[in-house]
């Protein structure tokens, strides 16, 4: 695990595993500000000639698999993509796209929440850590508004 642009990517080998599986795992044993925010499968690590990890050798995180973009849908989408795009700093947020992979994390799932219960919709954080792509959160937070 390493920091770069101020979030914590995760290079492993072996099996590969969904980002949800690995966070699960992670999030039993370590604080949440301790999980990565983005894991990268490696088909073995990259050493120096003496034999140690080359971490100058690592994929950039943009060089690596880039998920096609799915324009947000509804209005809850719609609404949670504007948020997150001004939160995260990035131009565009599609429906598949993970919070925490985009850089996001707990003080700013707080500031997210708080936001969507200005916009009137109810909103949990906890939501966010088990469904943090954007339809899917989306999907928890419209569920969490007809309830009420």
């Amino acid at each position: 695990v390493i920091a770069r642009e101020q979030r914590l990517i995760a290079y492993y080998t072996g099996v590969p595993h969904t980002l949800e599986t690995l966070r699960t795992a992670l999030l039993t044993h370590l604080p949440e500000f301790m999980v990565p925010a983005l894991y990268i499968h490696l088909e073995a690590l990259p050493l120096s000639p003496n034999g140690k990890l080359d971490r100058k050798a690592l994929p950039e995180p943009d060089a690596v698999e880039a998920r096609v973009y799915e324009a947000p849908q509804g209005e809850t989408e719609t609404l949670l993509a504007d948020i997150w795009q001004e939160l995260l700093g990035v131009e565009q947020v599609g429906r598949h796209d993970n919070f925490f992979e985009l850089g996001g994390h707990s003080l700013l799932a707080v500031t997210l929440t708080s936001r969507l219960r200005e916009q009137g919709l109810e909103a949990d954080v906890r939501a966010l850590f088990d469904h943090p792509t954007l339809a899917g959160y989306a999907a928890i937070t419209d569920r969490m508004e007809i309830v009420l």
